[in-house]
């Protein structure tokens, strides 16, 4: 596919500022939180608060309005999520329109640097390594190698010369150059694939996928069952018709656990929140659980845990020193390259006017691990030994390990007499250039930490193995390491090292893709082009603010500041969400599970359900609903283990299973206890309030204060509720023999939940020995 340019703008003085004004604009790009539209839809316009209204009506019709409570809750539930994650939407908004995708323009004879979505159609962009091509276009002046595998899936760089159309996706790898904007926002062919073709990818999340399981099976369940309630009620007495709705809405809304969806968004967001103030941008909401359950951290060493400021230390020569800095500046004054290597020795050779003009210049390329430019009389050629000299000398390379053991990155300056782009061959070596970039001073607090966490750190670097091993012994990082020059199959290597040497961008993806083959949850930070493959293959990508706009991009955490002691902080807040919620869930579970156990037994056997509905709101209420607002924003950053379905269903199993058993003793001593429908309704409600109570405290160990508090509050609230309010909630006067009943039941409860506790918790030690 080929760009058609309809009319040239100059390309030395671009557009005018009228001209600009006159002329289509990009779109601003897609938003890293959700729509308004989103959010409304999501608290709104649900599958469950349809149900609820749907019997809200039910209700209505019966007359019985008080048992219409519940859609108070509904309503109170369904507020509170709006507010809050539109709170978090426009904190995250605000944050990522400061740190929006940048991009330089030529304006009126001026280089400006714009977003993104003021740029319009026929503007001329300056483009260089690093940045992500926002529009699609012409190249009117340069050359560079972009990436196109965002658009095509082929990850090898493609150079482009003048006059070559250039797509927007496209990531610039080396060089730098003048390209005409043609198509803008929709119009570009980046957004004509993602129309036919959404290319998104799906984070891993475990929290997500149960949840949507749940839901799935909740969906599946309620409408069938509910019908069939009704009509074994309603044909089993057929004059009574508002007891057979009743009944029913009691069951469906037992069995709706649409609070544990409304928790779940609100406890991701409230994280998202805690970390924008840390200035931690969250791109992907999921990626804060799969940070928390990462057992391998892969760091590019380069900004990560060093400070990514280089400086040249010395330059080794045989030479005039001074006609090495010379031929440096000479070099640097046509060389475009921005990444820290050219920044440092530019820094260098500050003082030195260059004396010779370049007739050709070799962008640096990560692949390549060189750069080079051609002169009138000779090729100078600038990057790593290994990849520039063909015939290595053993006592060459005794001397780099020494300056790599001392943590020095060394270059080489070489000469030949060729004209031509080869980077490779039997060059004269002219001079040694060190250059060193610092450790950050927390760095190895950092690492520390997440090794005490059992997470599994590889440290990885494009520079020589002894430089990066001596950074990373510096660092606290032990383990075998690796120079990966010629290694074909990664995944050979990968277990066993710890720390990696010239690895190139491909290397990098192929490692990410090794380890998740093998089973692990795999976190990747960088902050370069050549990081932006493995970032995508990652499951959870953190990139540095101060990186490339491709990596920034591409990840699902930034690191605005360039803080790297901000990752046990997320770390932190994923355990929090995960272990809240999964704390939490098991308190709406019990609801749900037994509501669907005693549908099944009314169906069945049981002549009536056993509930009023506004009887099932008070112990939702009380021991689940309010409870789990609290619970779900506490701290508790112990570390996630085994799988979220399995720990919440073996959780909330016990309370189930207690309230079903009981209910079905009441039933069968009915003839004993000599209970009319009113008592054993009032009987089901006293032993589910106080079941579902025990559920809670169980959930509340171990105790805090405000643990403390919240449980001996919700009994307190409740006795109130069962003694003050007995009447609004249905609650009849019961015989001593039925409170006698009621009493032992009750005692046994506690015993009966710790025995089935202790029970699931040695089955599921077993299961997962066994996995």
């Amino acid at each position: 596919m080929k760009v058609e340019v309809k009319s040239y703008t100059d390309k030395e003085t671009g557009l005018t500022s009228n001209q600009a004004l006159s002329h289509k604009k990009n779109t601003l790009e897609a938003s890293v939180s959700k729509t308004y539209t989103k959010i409304l839809k999501e608290h709104v316009f649900t599958f469950f608060n349809m149900i609820n209204v749907v019997l809200a009506v039910l209700v209505i019709f019966t007359g019985s309005y008080r048992n219409m409570l519940f859609m108070l809750v509904v309503i109170f539930n369904m507020i509170i999520g709006l507010i809050q994650e539109i709170r978090s939407k426009r904190k995250l908004d605000k944050l990522a329109l400061v740190h929006q995708q940048k991009i330089h323009v030529l304006r009126d004879g001026h280089i400006s640097r714009i977003s993104i979505d003021q740029i319009v159609e026929d503007d001329i962009l300056i483009i260089k390594s690093g940045d992500q091509v926002p529009c699609d276009g012409v190249l009117r002046e340069g050359s560079i190698e972009c990436d196109e595998s965002m658009l095509t899936g082929e990850s090898d760089a493609i150079e482009k010369f003048e006059n070559d159309s250039i797509f927007s996706g496209s990531i610039i790898v080396s060089g730098q150059a003048k390209m005409q904007v043609v198509t803008v926002g929709e119009d570009t062919y980046a957004h004509s694939i993602l129309k036919h073709a959404k290319r998104e990818k799906r984070y891993p999340s475990q929290l997500r996928d149960s949840i949507q399981s749940i839901i799935r099976f909740s969906t599946i369940v309620l409408i069938p069952a509910g019908v069939l309630l009704f009509l074994k009620q309603f044909l089993s007495d057929p004059t009574d018709l508002n007891d057979a709705i009743l009944s029913t809405v009691a069951a469906v809304i037992g069995m709706i656990p649409e609070g544990l969806v409304l928790l779940t968004s609100i406890a991701l967001s409230v994280g998202v929140m805690k970390l924008t103030q840390k200035n931690v941008l969250v791109q992907e909401l999921y990626c804060i659980e799969t940070l928390a359950r990462v057992d391998t951290l892969c760091l590019d060493k380069t900004g990560t845990i060093t400070q990514g400021e280089m400086k040249v230390i010395h330059i080794d020569t045989a030479h005039d020193l001074f006609m090495i800095k010379q031929t440096l500046a000479n070099m640097f004054s046509s060389l475009q390259d921005d990444n820290t290597t050219a920044k440092a020795i530019r820094e260098y050779v500050s003082n030195i006017e260059p004396t010779q003009i370049t007739k050709d210049i070799i962008p640096f390329s990560s692949s390549r691990k060189a750069c080079g430019a051609v002169f009138q009389d000779a090729k100078y050629i600038l990057g790593a030994y290994s990849f520039i000299i063909q015939k290595q000398d053993p006592e060459i390379i005794k001397k780099l390990n020494e300056y790599g053991n001392k943590g020095y990155r060394t270059l080489i300056l070489a000469r030949s007499n060729s004209k031509d782009h080869q980077l490779y061959g039997d060059f004269e070596i002219l001079a040694f250039i060190l250059i060193q970039d610092a450790l950050r001073k927390d760095a190895s607090t950092i690492l520390s930490y997440f090794k005490k966490q059992n997470v599994d750190l590889k440290i990885i670097s494009g520079d020589d193995e002894k430089t990066v091993s001596a950074l990373a012994k510096e660092a606290g990082v032990t383990g075998k390491s690796i120079d990966m020059t010629g290694i074909q199959d990664v995944r050979q290597v990968i277990e066993d090292h710890a720390i990696f040497g010239r690895v190139t961008p491909e290397q990098k993806k192929e490692m990410i893709i090794a380890l998740k083959e093998k089973g692990h949850t795999v976190a990747m930070t960088g902050d370069g082009v050549n990081d932006v493959m493995a970032l995508k293959e990652a499951d959870c990508s953190i990139a540095m603010g101060s990186g490339s706009e491709a990596a920034k991009k591409i990840a699902s955490i930034v690191l605005l500041n360039d803080q790297f002691k901000s990752l046990p902080s997320i770390l932190h807040e994923g355990r929090c969400i995960i272990n809240n919620i999964q704390r939490t869930a098991s308190l709406f579970l019990v609801k749900t599970l037994f509501s669907f156990g005693l549908s099944l037994l009314t169906l069945v056997w049981l002549t009536e359900y056993p509930f009023q509905p506004i009887q099932l709101t008070l112990i939702s209420t009380l021991a689940t609903g309010l409870p789990s607002f609290i619970l779900t924003l506490e701290p508790n950053a112990t570390r996630v283990e085994g799988n979220f379905l399995v720990n919440v269903f073996s959780r909330a199993l016990p309370g189930a299973i207690c309230v079903v058993v009981s209910v079905i003793l009441v039933s069968i001593l009915t003839p004993v206890l000599s209970t009319n429908s009113e008592q054993f309704s009032t009987i089901c409600t006293l032993i589910a309030g106080f079941n579902a109570l025990c559920v809670l405290t169980g959930a509340c160990i171990p105790f805090t204060r405000l643990r403390h508090l919240l449980v001996i509050c919700m009994i307190v609230f409740f006795a109130i509720s069962i003694i003050c309010f007995h009447n609004f909630f249905y609650i009849v006067p019961l015989s001593i023999s039925q409170i006698i009943f009621v009493l032992i039941i009750c005692l046994t409860i506690p015993f009966i939940q710790r025995f089935l506790n202790l029970w699931f918790k040695k089955r599921l030690r077993l299961h997962y020995k066994k996995g």
